[in-house]
């Protein structure tokens, strides 16, 4: 569902701090997996059912949409865990659920639960979006179409009137950002045939992200190759073009990161938001997609490309096997106590000093992520340019702190 007109931005969230920092940062919707059952169950602590009505109660209050993933395969004995979690997500108000198997589609209708169809299905073509609009309000086309395709898509749903069980016409969603893997939207078995750990089941281990030397096992020879990483894709980054993708009439921007930090989350949301409004205001130039680029490359990234999207080449790799970020958080301390009166706070310093000029980062369940520059602070309630291990330091932020809340520093790398 479009927000005012205006393509719906849809965030990732892998625990509460994500969650906030989405709901801070200008997400339109959410997506979030709950216990084993979705395709990261291994990448981030995943929510339990009893989160569900927390989700849906901090995001109803923002008009914000929950989307609950269920998109692994599923075997007989999910059966019975499928129909508890559906009928839970249903009771405590999520607004649809991701889905790729047919038991969990076929159970999300009886129960008049919406249904949005997962990439895994690879929907490429307006014959499959007609037969899966008998269960499904949106689609998640195939990773691999470029946008010459998802425009002829888009148009033959306009055109041929095709409409989900909503009564509306089915939207179609893309991925706009995040982590992209060497399968793409297919299923891939690597992680299954070496550790026994089906990545189709959401317990990956990354098996692409490695480096390897490919041998001649008749010579013994090692084949030389530019890239070591060359199962490893770059990260996917559509912002320098997304004013191409609304126009190609897709509805629903996703944005991938539920393993990923919540700064990552508020960051990446925050950009793709101004760049989302800057489009509908009629201000999307290439000063601001520039400046867009710098603030993403601050946050965890493999490296950027544009995916199949402009129909490029077949695949850029990543050239090693972390982080491209130009900046990352050192854990500083904790939280210990907030002065509503002069909003200034508390904090344990447990780790590395701070000093004054310092941007800090602090995260929690119910903060989410806030960043500030540190201008003043006091030790002993004295005033002091730096704070040192062991001591507890205060100063203003100007919004509530609380004990579960994490402090850090933010270093260049």
């Amino acid at each position: 569902m479009t927000r005012n007109g205006k393509i719906e931005l849809m965030a990732p969230a892998g625990n509460f701090e994500s969650l906030q920092a989405a709901i801070d940062s200008g997400a339109d919707s959410v997506y979030f997996g709950v216990e084993q059952l979705n395709m990261r169950a291994r990448a981030t602590i995943n929510f339990t059912l009893e989160d569900l009505p927390e989700i849906t109660r901090r995001c109803s209050k923002r008009n914000i949409r929950t989307y609950l993933t269920l998109n692994t395969i599923i075997y007989d004995h999910d059966l019975s865990i499928i129909k508890t979690v559906l009928d839970t997500a249903k009771e405590s108000g999520v607004t649809a659920v991701i889905a790729m198997d047919q038991a969990v589609i076929a159970y999300a209708r009886q129960i008049t639960m919406e249904v949005h169809i997962s990439t895994q299905i690879n929907i490429t073509n307006i014959e499959a979006v007609k037969f899966y609009s008998l269960f499904a309000d949106t689609v998640v086309l195939s990773r691999e179409l470029s946008l010459r395709q998802i425009k002829k898509i888009c148009l033959q749903i306009g055109k041929e009137g095709v409409k989900g069980p909503s009564g509306n016409l089915i939207e179609v969603e893309v991925f706009g950002h995040g982590a992209l893997c060497m399968a793409v939207s297919g299923k891939c078995y690597l992680s299954l045939h070496s550790h026994n750990s089906s990545a189709n089941r959401g317990a990956c281990k990354q098996n692409c992200r490695k480096k390897y030397t490919v041998i001649d096992q008749e010579s013994g020879f090692e084949i030389e190759l530019d890239n070591e990483y060359m199962m490893s894709p770059k990260d996917l980054c559509t912002i320098d073009f997304l004013d191409q993708i609304i126009d190609a009439g897709v509805k629903v921007l996703k944005i991938e990161g539920r393993g990923r930090a919540p700064e990552y989350v508020a960051t990446v949301i925050k950009t793709y938001r101004e760049a989302i409004d800057s489009y509908y205001e009629g201000t999307f130039t290439k000063e601001k997609i520039d400046v867009w680029m710098k603030a993403l490359e601050k946050v965890y990234n493999r490296g950027f490309w544009g995916g199949y999207y402009l129909g490029q080449k077949l695949g850029e790799w990543s050239d090693g096997p972390g982080t491209q970020a130009t900046q990352k958080k050192v854990y500083v301390g904790k939280g210990v106590h907030y002065y509503p009166k002069p909003g200034i706070a508390e904090f344990k310093i447990e780790a590395y000093d701070i000093k004054v000029g310092d941007t800090l980062l602090i995260t929690g369940p119910t903060t989410g992520v806030k960043e500030l520059q540190l201008d003043q602070m006091m030790v002993d309630d004295l005033q002091t340019a730096m704070a040192e291990k062991g001591n507890n330091c205060t100063f203003p932020t100007g919004f509530k702190i609380r004990p579960s809340d994490k402090l850090y520093k933010i270093v260049k790398e």
